[in-house]
């Protein structure tokens, strides 16, 4: 269990805008109705090969998904939808009581590929890239073995730096993973070390 506290960031908001850090922002046009007073962070991963190309997918007009945050695994952050907006990250969700969370939350993407499956040679995300051994985190929790891809040090980091300035700036009450607000989604699995407000 980690925790942190809500001063120190490397970042600060303007304008619901991520500054410092050498965020990268993008334009995310199709999210357009206001997000107001955020009370819950919701961590994900993207599942894809890249923090830069999974950014640039989510901001495609014809995906009916987004994020206001994709964090990569060198630390490099993009912000494609301002935290006064809100971004399609949840979908039909629910927890204690409370239903449909891109209402009342920010998404934050961390890049991962997310769980893979050893084929007997090597491990392998769903999008078909190879992961090295070094790079997988083993679970048995379960009672049977998992693999998942490693989230980094640097972006782990850089994810407690980023609530940091949201908790400073929002009146952020919960930071959930996708997996506790639908039971479609496993995202994002074991690998990731709890994150807490305190």
């Amino acid at each position: 269990m980690s925790s942190f506290s809500i001063f120190n960031s490397q970042f600060s908001i303007v304008n619901h805008r991520l500054v410092d850090g050498e965020v990268v922002h993008l334009v995310c046009s199709k999210n357009t109705r206001p997000l107001k007073n955020p009370d819950t962070i919701v961590l994900h991963y993207t599942a894809g090969r890249s923090a830069e190309s999974s950014s640039f997918y989510l901001t495609r007009p014809d995906v009916g998904a987004s994020a206001h945050v994709v964090i990569g695994r060198d630390g490099k952050v993009f912000q494609l939808v301002s935290f006064n907006v809100e971004a399609w990250h949840a979908g039909r969700s629910f927890y204690r009581g409370r239903a449909e969370f891109n209402h009342f939350s920010i998404g934050i993407e961390l890049d991962n590929l997310g769980k893979l499956r050893w084929d007997g040679k090597r491990f392998v995300a769903e999008c078909g890239a190879e992961v090295a051994a070094s790079d997988v985190y083993a679970d048995d929790s379960g009672g049977n073995i998992s693999y998942w891809h490693k989230y980094t040090d640097r972006q782990i980091r850089v994810l407690r730096d980023v609530c940091r300035v949201l908790v400073s700036e929002y009146p952020i009450r919960h930071i959930l993973r996708h997996s506790d607000i639908t039971p479609r989604k496993i995202d994002p699995g074991p690998a990731l070390p709890e994150i807490t407000l305190y």
